[in-house]
């Protein structure tokens, strides 16, 4: 690809991938599979305003272009798609213009509900290509044992890609995802994926299983926390980092249990003071923070040190946000100082509000020592 050409499509706003072009070339794909497919027909009607669609909007629309112009049969349709694909991902490192087989993914979703069997062979074969994260969500929704069976098995399929699936189309929270509520109420069936796949040889998959529980962690912190600490037990070095990225919201939180699990126990005979220079600043300005800790116990403490700061909302009220600082290996008897700046500037997902914020020192999930600084506007 050229530099110019590279640049170009850097500029190109994220919605607009899906265009006539994009349309032109789904069209060529499909009539490779089906000689008489209608590409002219199918552009018109992909393409039609456009320029009034967001992303999701357009991938719909191409997706009904093609509900208008593949055949009838929905089974036919699908078998169609199937094998109009390309040729499937080497490895899991491999990166892929992909994007073009979105609206294949759509249509499974849209109209295959009816079609169980030929629907998973489109899905796994779509996921050797691209993802079918999306796709299979319709089918845990609204045929979720069958679709949790199927999955299962597949679990133990060769390839990483499709290993992954299982557990990445099930994430009850998946980004970009429709949220799958009845299993953020209740997540048990996703557990036997997990289950299978914590110990899966691609890092690619194992971090798909993390991210996973993550999500279960964020509504069901105590399941979280009792299956990273089976998973804990024995473990290898993979093991050791699944837990810990499953558990990093938890982490980040101070959740003394999941800090524990990975090696972060209380602090003991632990002094500590945490101070602010300046006091007073401007929006758009930083303060720096100074943490001074001792260790008054016979022995090395491994300390997760975090900081949190405590925003200043309407009305009186405030919000807190934790930041992670330094993970420290602090010696018996031994002390060690941190400095760390600290913004604070607007950003499009944080408004600053003019009044004195509060600021914690955080050790291995414990409040240990507190400072303030006045923000003005």
């Amino acid at each position: 690809m050229s530099a110019d050409k590279a640049s170009s499509e850097e500029r190109k706003a994220f919605k607009n991938w899906f265009d006539r072009s994009a349309a032109r070339a789904l069209a060529d794909q499909m009539a490779q599979a089906m000689p008489d497919f209608d590409q002219t027909r199918f552009v018109r009607l992909a393409t039609r305003k456009l320029d009034s669609l967001e992303f999701a909007g357009r991938v719909k629309q191409f997706s009904d272009a093609l509900a208008a112009t593949l055949s009838e049969s929905v089974p036919d349709a699908l078998g169609t798609l199937t094998h109009s694909l390309p040729e499937p991902l080497a490895g899991c490192d491999e990166t892929t213009d992909g994007w073009l087989q979105w609206p294949v993914g759509q249509f499974i979703a849209d109209h295959g509900l009816d079609h169980f069997e030929e629907s998973m062979t489109a899905m796994v074969e779509l996921t050797k290509r691209f993802s079918s994260e999306f796709a299979v969500r319709s089918f845990v929704e609204h045929r979720p044992q069958e679709t949790f069976e199927r999955l299962l098995a597949l679990t133990a399929d060769e390839n990483p890609h499709v290993r992954r699936w299982c557990s990445e189309g099930t994430r009850s929270r998946l980004p970009w995802g429709r949220r799958l509520q009845h299993l953020v109420d209740d997540p048990s069936p996703i557990l036997p994926i997990l289950e299978a796949l914590k110990d899966d040889e691609e890092l690619y998959v194992r971090r798909s299983v993390a991210n996973s529980l993550n999500d279960i962690s964020k509504d069901h912190p105590d399941l979280a926390i009792e299956m990273g600490r089976a998973w804990s037990k024995k473990s290898s070095e993979h093991r050791q980092w699944i837990v810990k990225h499953a558990l990093r919201t938890l982490i980040k939180a101070g959740d003394a249990d999941a800090l524990a699990i990975v090696g972060f126990g209380q602090p003991t005979k632990l002094k500590a003071a945490l101070c602010v220079r300046p006091k007073r600043i401007a929006i758009g300005g930083s303060v720096e923070l100074t943490a001074e800790l001792s260790n008054g116990a016979a022995r090395t403490q491994h300390l997760m040190v975090d900081y949190v700061v405590h925003y200043v909302r309407q009305r009186g009220q405030s919000s807190e946000k934790v930041f992670k600082w330094k993970s420290v290996e602090l010696s018996a008897r031994s002390s060690t100082t941190l400095t760390k700046k600290h913004a604070m500037r607007l950003t499009t997902i944080r408004a600053l509000y003019p009044g004195m914020h509060r600021v914690q020192l955080q050790v291995n999930g414990v409040r240990v020592g507190e400072t303030r600084f006045r923000l003005t506007g």
